[in-house]
């Protein structure tokens, strides 16, 4: 069974503005502004760890070892976004590639492209969408380190 992923609309629009803030908050490195995006009590798994449960330890440990060290962060939501809600529009689910540039040891820059999934929940249909849980992860082959631009 092939699934159709048939959600448009005002909440596909709502969770692709959602993509695409945060993907713009993480190029900035801005993790004050990112945060609002999120629950609470949010939980992850991404390249810097294997489970990470909260907000405060989802920055600390992942986005603090991996933003400051990459460059031109944005997701493809024009291009692959596809996303679903539940009927009553309160929980959705959405899957995006996203690119970015990494730097190996010596500074010199390489493509590092991933995927994020996003668990959205709000309490009403008026309220904004918050994660409650993202997955994000590199392709294969992509160096798992990125070291950051190289200091002049």
């Amino acid at each position: 069974m092939t699934r159709a992923w048939t959600t448009t609309g005002e909440d596909y629009a709502a969770i692709k503005a959602w993509f695409d803030d945060w993907g713009a908050r993480v190029a900035a490195g801005d993790f004050a502004g990112a945060r609002p995006l999120f629950s609470d009590d949010v939980v992850g798994f991404g390249t810097w760890m294997d489970l990470v449960e909260g907000l405060d330890a989802l920055e600390a440990e992942q986005w603090r070892s991996v933003w400051p060290t990459i460059a031109g962060f944005r997701h493809e939501t024009e291009r692959t976004l596809r996303v679903e809600v539940s009927p009553d529009r309160l929980m959705a689910v959405g899957l995006v590639t996203w690119t970015s540039t990494g730097f190996d040891p010596e500074g010199r820059p390489y493509d590092r492209p991933g995927r994020t999934t996003g668990v959205f929940t709000r309490p009403d249909t008026r309220a904004p969408w918050r994660s409650i849980h993202t997955h994000v992860s590199l392709c294969r082959g992509v160096p798992q380190r990125s070291h950051g631009r190289p200091r002049t």
